[in-house]
């Protein structure tokens, strides 16, 4: 067995120095075998280590008890209790024991066993000790208060605490000392205790007059009893926990900071919530400035850190304790020029935080250079400042100052490690909404490049449109709208909207509206268009899955990616038949007013949103009186994450019922009305007020399948310019007359129809029951044909050929003030 003496358990130095020897003290096994005995238990029982380790620890017992043996291991930890000890000459000693189990490092367990050292009976001189330690205690202010809540007593640290001495504070209330509510309160809890015998408890943070600086304290208060159990009085018992209270500060400062910064993707939002979360917390003033190289969106960010030089910056945001910021230099969006050597130029161009006294000279030199810089200095008092550069990402955006006028204290390292901690924050949510800014602006341009930019003119609607992108984090869009001139004086209007945001949902819409413009200009009926265009939206789709490198889009961009998706209305309206043909791609109903003012939603068949491919779309032909209003729009406009779809079609139905002076008016009011916030996704809206072509505009004749019925199609056509006075027009209209209807009559199939309408341009129609359409060809020099349409191409502004129910229809426009002037 390993016998070893307790004070081999290590620094026997540091223990001889407090009598650690004189201590008794026994190590016993867990099998209650005696392992350590120290010099001090052989003092006090007469046994060597050599005669005792080894032994059953329960032989030194003079008597067996139920408490005479320590608790089993499972047990508590420790253990204390008087046992009665046998010495070596035999008689009985009483001893107070102390037992703590202890584990060690190899997992063996053991109990070490401690009672007092001889002569520890109270001492007269111990009641001076204990009253001269709560005198002189330098880390707790303690006074004591009689019965009327006077000063009796007060150690040093309170008597410098409140800047007075224990003779001077003698008879005078706390409130005497210090008046202010938070003494009134102390006094309120001073009462409580003295009156219910109940502890209170108070935390304070404030300057004391005997103070340099706020300090931050906490304070018992409990009363005080005589051996009696009389009352005497009540104490307080304060200790200082400044630092304790700062760190706390710290950390709610920057779990604050998580939450209000970054709220959004906005640079001079995200620069104000920084400057609102340090002021008054941390700072009386701070100022966030960006380099004004960052203004320009595509710009990267600065990563020099060459010497030399001034440094441009623009302020985006500050705060101050006081009203309005009066210490400022400059107004956000204002530019200034910091020199070499300054500090908010130095801090980024080392990419290092300084803290430094305004005081310094290399500050004060700084300072005194400029004028309003320098009276700001002097009269607010600023006496300490903190620059810290803003880097993301490894590049500098700008620099914080922080300062201080009305807090007493200087900045502290602890602050500097703060100020650290929130520049670095929102460094990083400024870096990414620039990002999102520059990704966002990329997406306009692109989405505004790729909407119309000046819609054609044509006479068959009135139409106005609006055009409103989403705010927040949505980003941009993929809605659009389009107005596209038909033949026969007839109009297409379209709005579409592609799935998800961004610079892939803007391109998708280009393609898209180039694709409707296409399909439009070989005039497919509605339904038909968009089953095309859902043909497109798929293969789309599978392009971009095969493409697809999965690479997450970088952050802030607000790019969404996913799958190829859109909605689509496509409308058709003649103003000479006054019917409109519509068909929908999973897109919103849109809304008719008519001329009285009634509102209704056109209920069109519900086709599927385009890119699910092989389902059919249905159209839906409907007569529309003359001033009617058709309004086309995203969904965007009526739907919200706050808003039911159903509360958005009620709020639109009123906003159309309601009278408008133009329909430029109404757009707006529609908008002001049903989106009285920035939207979160984006809206498109295309309002068209429909005509009607008189009947006096339009001239039909049927033309008989004989060649000699040719000449008497050309005299009714010249007849009607006559009539309409465009005789000007007869050479080239006699001559596209006589080419279409003798190509009808020699390849079409009847009846044959002749028709012309006189619109803003004048359009020459010939239809038939053949579904072959002509084309241009290049006549050799002998061929008697083929030159027709060729001249008629030439003659006319355009030219085509479109599918009718029955046939087709070939039509050739030509420009009256062309032929006129």
């Amino acid at each position: 067995m390993e016998r070893r003496a307790v004070d081999d358990r290590g620094r026997h130095s540091a223990r001889d120095v407090v009598g650690e020897a004189l201590t008794p003290r026994a190590i016993v096994d867990e099998s209650g075998t005696v392992t350590g005995w120290s010099t001090g238990a052989e003092q006090l029982l007469g046994y060597s280590s050599a005669q005792i380790v080894g032994r059953a620890a329960a032989s030194l017992l003079a008597e067996a008890s139920a408490t005479s043996a320590p608790p089993s291991f499972l047990e508590l930890p420790r253990w204390h209790g008087t046992l009665t000890l046998r010495h070596r000459d035999g008689h009985p000693l009483k001893a107070m024991v102390l037992a703590h189990r202890r584990t060690a490092n190899d997992g063996a367990r053991d109990w070490l066993l401690v009672s007092a050292a001889p002569e520890s009976e109270l001492r007269p001189e111990d009641d001076l000790l204990m009253r001269q330690c709560l005198l002189q205690s330098p880390s707790c202010a303690t006074s004591v208060y009689d019965t009327s809540l006077r000063y009796r007593r007060s150690n040093r640290t309170a008597q410098s605490a409140l800047g007075l001495s224990e003779d001077e504070l003698r008879g005078l209330r706390m409130t005497d000392v210090l008046p202010t509510p938070l003494s009134e309160e102390v006094e309120r809890r001073m009462q409580v205790a003295l009156e219910t015998g109940e502890p209170q408890y108070v935390e304070n943070h404030a300057q004391a007059p005997g103070e340099t600086r706020e300090h931050a304290w906490s304070v018992h208060l409990y009363r005080v009893e005589a051996a009696d159990g009389r009352v005497v009085g009540v104490a307080a018992t304060g200790h200082d926990i400044t630092e304790q209270y700062w760190a706390r500060k710290r950390l709610q400062l920057i779990a604050e900071a998580s939450t209000r910064i970054g709220s959004t993707l906005d640079v001079a939002r995200t620069a104000q919530e920084l400057a609102d979360v340090a002021v008054p917390e941390l700072a009386d003033f701070i100022s966030v400035d960006l380099l004004v190289s960052l203004d320009d969106v595509s710009e990267q960010p600065w990563e020099g850190r060459t010497a030399g030089g001034s440094l441009a910056l623009r302020r985006i945001a500050h705060q101050s304790v006081l009203p309005g910021t009066p210490e400022a230099v400059i107004a956000p969006g204002e530019v200034d020029d910091y020199p070499e050597g300054s500090p908010p130029a130095e801090s980024m161009r080392s990419g290092r935080s300084v803290l430094y006294q305004v005081a310094e000279p290399l500050i004060a030199d700084w300072v005194a250079k400029d004028p309003i810089r320098s009276s700001r200095v002097r009269d607010f008092g600023f006496h300490s400042a903190m620059t810290v550069p803003l880097s993301a990402r490894g590049a500098t955006l700008g620099v914080v100052v922080f300062a201080r006028h009305r807090h007493p204290d200087p900045f502290q390292e602890d602050d500097l490690v703060l100020a650290e901690e929130l520049a670095a924050r929102a460094a990083v949510c400024i870096d990414n909404a620039r990002r999102y800014t520059r990704e966002r602006s990329t997406a306009v341009t692109l989405q505004r490049s790729l909407l119309p930019q000046r819609l054609p003119e044509q006479a068959a609607v009135e139409f106005a449109s609006r055009y409103l992108p989403a705010g927040g984090r949505a980003g941009v869009g993929g809605d659009w709208f389009d107005v596209i001139p038909l033949s026969g004086a007839r109009v297409a209007l379209v709005v579409g909207d592609v799935v998800g945001h961004g610079i892939h949902a803007s391109a998708t819409m280009g393609r898209l509206r180039t694709a409707v413009r296409t399909l439009a200009d070989i005039d497919l009926p509605p339904d038909e268009l968009l089953t095309h265009l859902d043909d497109l939206v798929g293969r789309l789709a599978t392009e971009a899955e095969g493409t697809g490198t999965g690479t997450a889009p970088a952050a802030g961009d607000g790019e969404t990616a996913g799958d190829v998706g859109a909605t689509c209305l496509y409308a058709v309206y003649d103003p000479v038949s006054r019917h409109c043909t519509l068909a929908r791609a999973g897109h919103p109903l849109p809304a008719l007013v008519s001329p009285g003012g009634t509102v209704e939603l056109l209920d069109l068949p519900s086709g599927p949103p385009l890119g699910l491919g092989g389902l059919p779309f249905e159209a839906m032909e409907t007569e529309l009186p003359e001033g009617s209003l058709l309004v086309l729009y995203t969904d965007g406009l009526i739907e919200s994450r706050g808003q039911d779809i159903d509360v958005g079609v009620s709020r639109l139905r009123r906003a159309l019922a309601g009278p408008a002076i133009s329909l430029d008016v109404l757009c707006d009011t529609i908008l002001d009305d049903l989106l009285p916030e920035r939207p979160t996704d984006d809206v498109a809206l295309l309002v068209a007020r429909t005509r009607a072509l008189k009947a006096d505009r339009v001239a039909a004749w049927d033309v008989a399948p004989d060649p000699a019925a040719v000449a008497g199609a050309r005299k009714n056509a010249l007849a009607q310019l006559e009539a309409w006075g465009l005789t000007d027009a007869a050479f080239v209209t006699e001559l596209i007359v006589s080419e279409l209807v003798t190509n009808a009559i020699r390849y079409g199939e009847p009846p044959i129809q002749l028709r012309l309408i006189h619109d803003r341009n004048l359009i020459c129609e010939v239809s038939d029951t053949s579904n072959t359409a002509p084309h241009m060809r290049r006549a050799r020099t002998y061929d008697e044909g083929g030159r027709g349409l060729l001249l008629v191409a030439q003659l006319t502004e355009r030219w085509g050929t479109r599918p009718t129910d029955t046939g087709k229809t070939i039509w050739a426009e030509q420009s009256i003030e062309q032929n006129t002037d």
